[in-house]
């Protein structure tokens, strides 16, 4: 069944196929294209360089008009993330929230149709290196990120480590 919402993806993947923005990818998973894993590698010169962190975005038909909802499946410490213990999900979910879903405007009331798939990753991995302590899901980061740097630097190359080796 071919609708609006998923002749997009099919053009957001091929573009993201054809011209793919440094350190990020993603496709479709199999036989569902409403459905993605994505990859957002650490940009360089940063605390977070090296790391590969894991994402899903789920889709509605409702796409472009509506946001994909976006999640982390890889651990992370940032002031806009909230991590959940293995122990009270399956999979090490962890994010801008405690479901892994991304505290990101363009995600909720800034969001607008001309953004496609590699706009949002991008912006995603923008925010590993430019939180927002003012609003922050994970109160320890952020007060490390404002008041402690190099113990908040140390923190995030341990999760960078972690991401080297995580399912």
């Amino acid at each position: 069944m071919s609708t609006p919402a998923r002749k997009r993806l099919m053009r957001d993947f091929k573009r993201l196929q054809q011209d793919p923005p440094a350190g990020i990818s993603g496709a479709p998973q199999d036989n569902n294209i409403m459905l993605w894993n994505a990859v957002i590698f650490g940009p360089d010169d940063t605390p977070w360089d090296g790391g590969t962190f894991k994402l899903t975005l789920q889709f509605s038909e409702d796409y472009p008009n509506k946001p994909p909802t976006v999640r982390f499946v890889s651990r992370m410490f940032h002031p806009n993330s909230k991590y959940v213990h293995r122990t009270v999900m399956k999979t090490a979910f962890s994010g801008f929230y405690a479901d892994g879903s991304i505290c990101l405007d363009i995600l909720q009331n800034q969001w607008s149709p001309i953004y496609d798939v590699a706009a949002i990753l991008t912006s995603i991995q923008s925010l590993l290196c430019d939180p927002n302590p003012n609003s922050p899901a994970n109160s320890e980061a952020a007060r490390m990120f404002s008041e402690n740097k190099r113990e908040y630097n140390r923190r995030v190359r341990e999760i960078v480590e972690q991401s080297w080796t995580a399912d």
